[in-house]
């Protein structure tokens, strides 16, 4: 079946996914009238092509990210640095899990490519299981490690025929998004699937 995507910010680039391609962009209206039978989801704010992070290696093989049963101990926020070393050392095995939180938690910043070389086994496996985009790191990367990098980097345009994979973000326009940062996603869509919805 195919999905209608429509931001109410930015009603003039609503998205036509088939599959895992996007069928059509162009202004809701249009596409709603020639393809009554699509499904649509409607969102606040406006619908990006998704953000590339430059910090695959950094967010996914040098930080842990908590399970939610360790809050307690460990609290709920990325661990970086010799603490994260330490954690993986102790027990090389939790990388995997890891890994797989921390693609959710990129997710949850409409990420859908990241940069970088990753090297171990269970990070590359979980990043090609969520179908994130890995691309070459720029020369220059500025800012520190986040998971709303400055300055936001915007994947190119969506196009008709291109990859279905984008962000929505609660915000009025492009300017209050870098302002704000990514954490105002509240939908991603990876290879035409919902793969985060914010509650």
């Amino acid at each position: 079946m195919r999905t209608l995507h429509v931001a109410d910010g930015t009603p003039e680039a609503a998205v036509l996914v088939d599959g895992a391609v996007i069928a059509a962009v162009g202004p809701y209206d249009e596409l709603a009238a020639a393809h009554p039978a699509a499904r649509v989801r409607r969102w606040p704010g406006i619908l990006t092509p998704g953000l590339f992070n430059p910090y695959g290696p950094e967010l996914l093989e040098a930080t842990y990210h908590p399970d939610p049963r360790e809050a307690e101990r460990l609290g709920t926020e990325p661990i970086g640095g010799e603490r994260a070393r330490a954690i993986f050392r102790t027990d090389p095995s939790r990388i995997g899990a890891s890994a797989r939180r921390g693609v959710q938690r990129l997710l949850a910043h409409g990420t859908v490519a990241v940069a970088g070389e990753l090297r171990a086994r269970p990070v590359v496996d979980a990043v090609r299981r969520a179908g994130l985009g890995v691309g070459r790191r720029p020369p220059r990367v500025q800012g520190p490690v986040s998971l709303s990098p400055t300055p936001l980097v915007l994947l190119p345009p969506l196009r008709e025929g291109g990859p279905a994979r984008f962000a929505i973000f609660d915000v009025p326009d492009r300017a209050e998004l870098v302002r704000q940062g990514a954490g105002t996603c509240v939908a991603t869509v990876v290879g035409g699937r919902l793969v985060y919805r914010a509650r």
